[in-house]
């Protein structure tokens, strides 16, 4: 009996073996035209009946009729009108709408995946993504390299465009928004996950959640407008990545490096951002990074560093930027040092610079060349740079500074009576914030050009 208890597990082991062995070789034979090897990232899709979507899309043509009609790398020019989602294409194509053609979902699963390289999407309307995190639900997926998509819309979707292991792609002039939920629940609109060497140009991205960028690199970020999102960029992983030229309002945070090294962020507006967590530019673990001529305005927090720069013996460049009217200019949350702000703006904010921590951290940092509005001296000799340095000491301020709780009351009244008795008769050592060896005496007349 136990001999043929042992046969038949053989046997049953055998079997399943070579079902794994087929069901693997299948899978690594099915790769769409122009991908190249990938790792397969998505979850499955769920499919939907047609009874199942909203009943505006029941008279209308399926668009994926029109793709599977057409011959690899050919040319569509679909006649305009509203159509029938989802679409997924699985061979280079090239898809012109000329801004008359909307394809539309129902309300359910993903609008148009693309699956293949060498793929250009052009002036259409993408509509009507269901509201599933677990499958991100969205208005176009994209996966493989040399793709373009541009001028298309994507509205009423969770997630907006959403690209995985995508190189050497355009996204350009879109215009992107979210469903109307709560800013914490919908979707990125646009997101870039192991994806490098991309041009995201020109696109509109209001009313969603972020743009994100992680594990992806050298891709660059110009002339794009976001608005009323969370977080403008937000790069985790992310190396050497560009952002210039771009105009970001009233979102949370402006642009964020979150374990990164390299980076541009050059030539952009980045305003109001306010709320508890409100910051134009925030580091956080990251190295290397250069930050110049931006206009960084009416923030809560223009620059927001913690444990920046990261990497032994590098440095993060912040220079010829402009803090104005923002809360706290530049807060440093931690004491690394390794900073460089040279020929930067400081007007008009009602902290220009605070640290997280004790003890006389003025030398950590390099300052140079820097206008202050509150710099108390002279400039005998005319040559635009004040006769003395300038000293930012923490007399009174350092009760808030550590104690975050009381920021609430840091123009109180008290507060201010308690800090002008400090400097009139210090009680105890102030901490020296920083000391600006050559600062400018008259305010440049120009700074971002964004």
């Amino acid at each position: 009996m136990s001999a043929l208890n042992h046969l038949a597990r053989l046997g049953l082991a055998t079997t399943l073996l070579l079902a794994i062995s087929n069901g693997i070789s299948e899978t690594q034979s099915e790769v769409p035209a122009g991908m190249g090897a990938r790792a397969d990232v998505d979850r499955p899709k769920p499919t939907f009946m047609l009874h199942e979507r909203d009943k505006r899309v029941h008279g209308l043509k399926p668009f994926q009729d029109i793709v599977d009609k057409a011959a690899p790398g050919s040319v569509i020019k679909p006649p305009p009108g509203a159509y029938a989602g989802p679409v997924v294409i699985n061979k280079p194509l090239t898809i012109d709408g000329a801004d008359q053609v909307t394809i539309d979902a129902g309300d359910r699963g993903t609008v148009m995946m693309i699956n293949a390289g060498n793929t250009t999407i052009r002036g259409v309307r993408l509509t009507g993504s269901g509201d599933s995190h677990d499958t991100d639900d969205s208005c176009l997926d994209v996966r493989g390299n040399n793709n373009v998509i541009e001028n298309v819309v994507a509205d009423n979707c969770l997630f907006g465009i959403d690209l995985k292991q995508v190189n050497h792609s355009t996204i350009k002039n879109n215009r992107i928004s979210s469903k109307d939920r709560e800013l914490g629940v919908r979707g990125d609109g646009l997101r870039l996950w192991y994806s490098s060497d991309n041009l995201v140009e020109g696109n509109q991205v209001i009313d969603s959640r972020d743009m994100v960028a992680w594990y992806s690199h050298r891709n660059i970020y110009r002339n794009n407008i976001g608005k009323r999102s969370r977080y403008s960029i937000h790069f985790m992983f992310a190396n050497d990545n560009v952002v210039e030229g771009n105009k970001f309002y009233d979102n949370a945070v402006g642009v964020y490096f979150m374990y990164t090294e390299g980076g541009v962020v050059r030539n952009n507006v980045i305003s109001h951002a306010t709320g508890a967590a409100g910051m134009g530019i925030g580091f956080k673990e990251a190295s290397g990074t250069i930050i110049e001529n931006n206009e960084i305005i009416y923030c809560a927090i223009g620059i927001g560093s913690d444990l920046s720069p990261f990497q032994p013996d590098s440095t993060i460049e912040i220079r010829q930027n402009r803090f104005a009217f923002n809360g706290i200019g530049i807060q440093f949350n931690s004491e690394t040092g390794g900073n460089r702000l040279i020929d930067n703006v400081f007007e008009g904010n009602l902290t220009q610079v605070t640290y997280g921590g004790r003890g006389n951290l003025g030398g950590k940092n390099f300052w140079e060349g820097n206008y202050w509005d509150d710099y108390q001296g002279f400039d005998r000799n005319g040559d635009g740079y004040g006769d003395n340095p300038h000293e930012l000491l923490s007399f009174a301020d350092q009760i808030w500074m550590e104690l975050p709780i009381a920021r609430f009351f840091r123009s109180s009244p008290v507060m201010e009576l308690l800090d002008f008795l400090e400097r009139l008769a210090p009680f105890s050592t102030p901490d020296l914030i920083l000391r600006d060896e050559k600062p400018r005496f008259v305010k440049p007349t120009k700074v971002a050009t964004a």
